[in-house]
């Protein structure tokens, strides 16, 4: 938690201070009410007192309230503007600590793990800001300031005091004991609950096409129940809290009054004497008026004492209303320090840091091996071939066998753990990040579409060709084979494009994924088995056009089908990560048994042979 909030700018801190500062007028002024009380209370006891006499402390009484709502009201703008402050900067660091991780730290999270921690833990660390600021600091200054002042009234009224103190320290105690480790679980399964729900969202036509609603809603049911469940257990336990402070101050109040009843009644008032003795007349008004006045006091010291009693339990009720929010608040601190502690993986110079030889699009891997954690086994072993500029370069080879794996190490999506790779004769690792991904155009296997328009898709984040015209954004459109879909739309580029492009058929979302990064005029091309949703015949073209098209472009593909591939300069037979086969594709057809498995699996010898 004092990690966290040691972001707190130097305003926010002087802010802070101020809001301290308020706080103890806040109090002083309510602790002063109680005096004037007392002052009421003595001169409506005391024969012949005015209205005027009256009023004068009570004048004071409505000031110092006034003063105190002032405070109060000056404390919670104070404590609002620092709280939404603090998490509006902290979610930025946050999103922008998230930006720069690469796969591997996305995946060390997982996605509704760090929604929540950008979402729901701020708000519990708000909320925490918010209600500190105006309890944690009022609570302990109240109670000591107000035990000050009644601490030498009355050894009995204080030891019904410290009893009062001591009952409400224990129940905070076994509170805190009981509920303090249950809440502390209530943001992992928060995490939970968010990530089955995002599942069973994404994925709700499967869920309906196999009438599995029955089944998530079993899932999603046993994850809510575990967190209402957790929720019910410490909130009910938690409602005992009001109940029980309300029977201590009250049992307090009981206590004050008839210890208060019992001294009043121990002050003895003189009996009247039967002489007429003007001296012992004398003494016994004397006598009668002490004793009226010692009686006075007493109950003005147990109002006082009631009050100042009251304003003690209150600061403890104060305390425990924190303690209510600040397991889940710790929780949430610590989960918002480990992204922010986090470091990515992949870090980039700010410039890049060495100039290539001249060969434009060259792409080399030298002995390339990646594993996703040290402890695991290579998932990439050796890997190493070398394109030139123009030429298209295939990876095949069955489900698991490492393909995207190895291309998603040229944009640095995570870092080979051996090895090396070059571009344009410069070490990727010498790239500054906007450098290499201006060279580079990912085309992903699942296309990625913004809520927006079709133009603020294809002009999306920035690259060398930046801005980018219409004339270029039709051109990418024809060459990605989507401009006659394109056209047919009334409003051509302003078409709206739906949050994922849900609106678009998968086919359509592959080609405007592909328009995208044509636009960009990139040295290097990466195709992620980018052809899969397209038809055999719009596949064919679309290879034609780009060979005709981009012939100076470099182009990495991965597919699943030998029909993308077979005209490519150069494929590697990938199995288990490591590369079995290297050559064309009749050498492979002739030589290498696993691209036979797969060609002969999809197409006959006489396609193979002629060409698809």
């Amino acid at each position: 938690m004092f990690k966290i909030f040691k972001r707190l700018t130097k305003k926010e801190m002087v802010e802070i201070l101020i809001s301290v500062v308020f706080v103890c007028i806040e109090v002083w002024a309510n602790l002063k009410v109680p005096d004037y009380m007392s002052k009421v209370t003595t001169l409506l006891s005391t024969k012949g007192t005015t209205v005027a006499q009256v009023m004068e402390p009570g004048w004071k009484m409505i000031g110092f309230s006034l003063l105190s709502f002032l405070s109060a009201v000056l404390v919670g703008f104070i404590a609002a503007r620092v709280a939404a402050s603090f998490t509006t900067r902290l979610r930025g660091d946050i999103f922008d600590q998230i930006m720069d991780y690469s796969d591997a730290e996305i995946k060390r999270f997982s996605i509704p793990s760090l929604l929540t921690r950008t979402t729901n833990d701020l708000t519990q660390l708000q909320n925490l800001i918010t209600m500190g600021l105006q309890v944690v600091t009022m609570g302990p200054i109240m109670a000591v300031w107000a035990l000050t002042k009644i601490w030498d009234k009355s050894s009995e009224w204080t030891l019904s005091l410290g009893i009062a103190a001591v009952i409400v320290i224990i129940l905070l105690t076994v509170l805190l004991g009981v509920a303090f480790p249950r809440q502390s679980k209530v943001q992992v399964l928060t995490d939970k609950l968010n990530a089955v729900t995002r599942e069973i969202l994404t994925g709700i036509r499967v869920v309906r096409a196999y009438n599995a609603e029955d089944y998530q809603d079993e899932k999603y049911s046993q994850a809510n129940d575990n967190m209402t469940r957790l929720n019910l257990f410490v909130y009910r336990l938690m409602a005992f809290l009001n109940p029980v402070m309300t029977l201590v101050s009250s049992g307090l109040t009981l206590a004050v009054y008839w210890i208060g009843g019992y001294l009043i009644n121990n002050v003895h008032l003189p009996s009247q004497p039967t002489t007429t003795d003007p001296a012992r007349l004398q003494a016994y008004a004397q006598a009668l008026k002490t004793a009226t006045e010692n009686r006075i006091s007493v109950f003005s010291d147990m109002v006082v004492f009631s009050s100042y009693g009251m304003q003690v339990i209150l600061g403890f009720m104060m305390m425990a209303l924190v303690f209510m929010i600040l397991p889940r608040a710790l929780v949430s601190a610590r989960r918002i320090n480990e992204v922010l502690a986090l470091k990515t993986s992949v870090v980039f110079p700010e410039k890049t840091q060495a100039t290539g030889d001249g060969q434009v699009g060259e792409v080399e891997f030298h002995d390339v091996s990646f594993r996703y954690a040290k402890e695991s086994a290579d998932v990439i072993e050796h890997v190493s071939f070398k394109a030139k500029a123009g030429q298209t370069i295939a990876f095949i080879g069955s489900t698991g066998s490492g393909k995207s794996t190895l291309i998603s190490l040229l944009p640095r999506f995570y870092d080979p753990t051996g090895g090396g790779i070059k571009l344009d004769g410069i070490k990727i690792k010498d790239y500054a990040e906007e450098d290499l991904n201006a060279k580079v155009g990912y085309i992903p296997q699942k296309p990625v579409l913004y809520s927006g328009t079709i133009r603020s898709n294809l002009t999306f984040g920035q690259s060398a060709q930046s801005p980018l015209s219409d004339q270029a954004l039709w051109e990418a459109l024809e060459l990605a084979q989507a401009k006659e879909f394109v056209e047919s739309k009334e409003a051509g580029l302003d078409t709206e494009v739906a949050q994922g492009g849900t609106n678009f058929s998968g086919g359509q979302r592959q080609r405007l994924a592909i328009a995208r990064a044509l636009a960009r005029r990139p040295e290097v091309l990466i195709f992620d088995d980018s052809f899969s949703a397209l038809d055999y015949k719009t596949d064919k073209q679309l290879r034609h056009d780009l060979a005709q098209q981009t012939a100076k472009t470099t182009k990495l593909i991965v597919a699943q089908r030998i029909s993308t591939i077979m005209d490519a300069d150069h494929i590697l037979v990938l199995d288990k990560g490591v590369v079995v086969g290297q050559g064309t594709h009749d050498e492979l057809l002739k030589t290498n048994a696993v691209y036979q498995e797969i060609a002969y699996s999809q197409l006959s010898q006489e396609e193979l042979e002629n060409g698809n």
